[in-house]
């Protein structure tokens, strides 16, 4: 009846890991900058990683839990052992996934800013209509307008592919907005990840 809470608890942070694995694969800000990014663009590889990860991860945690709870129920040391195995491999996957969010943190951010930059320039240099077409539907899912260029010629641009509303008025940068975006999000996974490691500690 002790462990119960503690089980449930291991349940709940694989089901929120799931949940937010699913979010970064399947948001529209997501999906959009992964779609657009060009092969050599590490953001794709970087979007898929960390939904097939984040999925394996909640799943060991889940399956430690339910392991402890039917070794608690029938005092199994066979089921205690392999729960113990799934929680101390949840452990080994927690660690690494900790310190990529840490060593690499601007990586994503970096590359998700590049997207952008291609589609802008491309836009920029009239060279394509699909191209504005994505750079619109970005405008639209990031509530953004546009970047300071140094070329200065950018009120066409702007014009052409910023939804009409506060961002259009305001001018916002969206290199600042996907920044801003990211920084929130990579939060949130700091902070899963830190409550993770500290209960399977």
């Amino acid at each position: 009846c002790q462990s119960l809470p503690k089980i449930l608890l291991f349940q709940l942070l694989g089901l929120s890991i799931a949940t937010l694995s699913t979010v970064t694969h399947y948001g529209l800000h997501f999906t959009l900058i992964s779609n657009i990014s060009l092969e050599n663009n590490s953001y794709r590889v970087i979007h898929h990683a960390a939904f097939y990860f984040g999925i394996c991860l909640s799943m060991t945690l889940v399956l430690a839990a339910l392991l402890s709870s039917a070794a608690t129920v029938r005092e199994s040391p066979c089921l205690t052992a392999v729960g113990f195995f799934c929680f101390a491999l949840a452990f080994c996957g927690l660690i690494p996934a900790a310190c990529w969010r840490y060593t690499h943190s601007t990586e994503v951010e970096d590359s998700m800013m590049d997207v952008y930059d291609l589609v802008y320039e491309e836009v920029r240099r009239n060279t394509s209509s699909f191209r504005r077409h994505e750079l619109t539907a970005i405008h639209e899912a990031f509530l953004c307008c546009g970047k300071r260029s140094p070329f200065g010629d950018t009120a066409n641009i702007e014009s052409k592919t910023c939804p009409p509303g506060p961002a259009h008025d305001a001018g916002q940068d969206c290199l600042q907005e996907i920044q801003d975006f990211l920084k929130k999000h990579m939060d949130f996974v700091s902070t899963i990840l830190g409550v993770t490691i500290g209960f399977t500690v």
